[in-house]
């Protein structure tokens, strides 16, 4: 399975590294903004009596901070998150010092310090977000009480009813904990599903990689295989001829030896063929083999059942040999024989419209709490005493089955998760198949070579693209 450290997913507090500073100044700007076109209106439509001068202090301070920043700060800085939660905190302190001077929670206003702590909630740690909202409790719980009266042209106090009043200091203080826990959320999904994507195009590059790399040791074994076909030919008429010379004989007996040897290196490191462009399309038994094959000798036994399904052309198909079909039955098979107990079994099977594979294995199965959340990215469950025991090693976050729903779904395959027994079913009736079951369904024309181009002659392999 991949992990955190072998793909560079970052951590929460790595993340937190990523506001920028002139981000929160272009936000405090609007602020600012909007605080001195509501103080005006507020002046001289409304007729309230303000405290400018104070008013206009507390705007001026965050105007001051705002400049100070620009002026010493690079403009492509990146806060820590200390910094930034000092930003933050700053401006829930200067916009409370606002309400105060303006009628506290009488003011409609006071809505605005949910800002604050939804940002912190979208960009900074949880400890960070619980400091930013206590503190706005705190400060909208003082400013309920201690603030100064919002006067009207006629001096008149304007207040609302203490049952409004308090509605809405309860209302504000839902809203912080509640947009506070749904952005937290809602962002750590959307940076979940960012790094689970980044892993799974890491891992079609490196398939990719692998793939160019096999083409060309598959074309060097072609090329190289008159040269070295000659020197075997030679080397054996040299070894009759020098029969009466041992010493000689013997070395054109080990330049025959070398020449095998060579020939020999050259098909292993290319035997799966690759790029090369008489590979691109292969038999399904082969795909599958070939997907399976780094797993076949890790103490389980792998059985293949490739046949066609009732009533359907016996003739076996030829699919497309690209590199996420490739990786994606890999990590499905390497799923099975990591929790089977003893064998999986990989069926592949077609139809006139359809070519699936079914993985299957005698293992334990899903467990039934997370069947239906299979395929997300980074998902963890408690793992009993046993699991650990059978597998300490094991870190499992769902990130490979994600990894091989992602690639295979690219393709244009469907993908269902099951398990081969019924829950309510005695243990000692369940199948021999009884464990996990994963079935891959592709489209035939999906990955299939198009009929109007498979006869047609391939022409000269290309130079890979750096």
């Amino acid at each position: 399975m991949t992990d955190r450290g072998n793909i560079g997913i970052l951590s929460p507090g790595e993340r937190s590294q990523w506001v920028r500073l002139r981000t929160l100044i272009l936000l405090r700007w609007v602020a600012i903004t909007g605080q001195i076109v509501a103080i005006t209106i507020a002046q001289n439509t409304l007729g309230l009596q303000l405290p400018l001068g104070m008013c206009f202090l507390a705007i001026g301070t965050a105007v001051i901070a705002n400049l100070l920043a620009i002026f010493i700060y690079p403009e492509n800085k990146r806060l820590s998150e200390e910094e930034a939660t000092l930003m933050l905190l700053f401006d829930a302190s200067q916009l409370a010092f606002l309400l105060f001077l303006t009628g506290g929670l009488n003011n409609p206003f006071a809505l605005l310090i949910l800002t604050p702590v939804t940002i912190s909630a979208t960009a900074l740690r949880l400890r960070s977000t619980l400091l930013l909202g206590l503190s706005a409790a705190t400060l909208m719980t003082f400013v309920a009480f201690v603030h100064v009266p919002l006067r009207d042209a006629m001096g008149e106090v304007q207040r609302l009813p203490d049952i409004f009043l308090f509605g809405f200091w309860v209302a504000i203080l839902i809203g912080v904990a509640f947009l506070a826990i749904y952005a937290g959320r809602v962002m750590s999904e959307i940076n979940s599903m960012s790094d689970a994507l980044l892993a799974t195009q890491m891992a079609l590059g490196r398939e990719q990689k692998l793939t160019d790399l096999g083409g060309v040791v598959a074309a060097a074994a072609h090329e190289l295989g008159t040269p070295l076909a000659t020197i075997k030919l030679v080397s054996s008429e040299l070894m009759e001829e020098l029969g009466d010379n041992p010493e000689q004989r013997d070395d054109a007996a080990l330049i025959r030896e070398q020449a095998d040897r060579c020939r020999d290196i050259l098909r292993s490191m290319g035997r799966a063929g690759k790029d090369d462009l008489q590979m691109r399309i292969a038999p399904l038994a082969n795909v599958v083999s070939e997907a399976a094959e780094p797993h076949q000798d890790r103490g389980k036994t792998v059985h293949f059942e490739i046949a066609a399904a009732a009533g359907s052309d016996p003739r076996e198909p030829s699919i497309e040999r690209r590199p996420e079909i490739i990786h994606g039955l890999r990590n499905l098979v390497q799923n099975a024989v990591d929790f089977a107990a003893e064998n999986v079994w990989i069926e592949a099977q077609w139809s006139d419209d359809k070519i699936s594979v079914r993985i299957m294995d005698d293992g334990a199965g899903y467990s039934p709490h997370v069947l239906a959340r299979i395929g997300d990215p980074f998902m963890r469950r408690r793992r009993s005493p046993r699991d650990k025991e059978k597998r300490p090693e094991y870190e499992g976050m769902g990130l490979g089955l994600f990894i091989a729903k992602t690639l295979l779904e690219r393709s244009g395959a469907e993908l269902s998760f099951a398990n081969g027994y019924d829950p309510f079913e005695e243990s000692t009736k369940r199948p021999e198949r009884c464990g996990a079951v994963v079935e891959v369904v592709w489209p035939r024309a999906a990955i299939t070579p198009d009929p109007k181009t498979a006869g047609l002659a391939l022409g000269e392999n290309q130079p890979f693209q750096s």
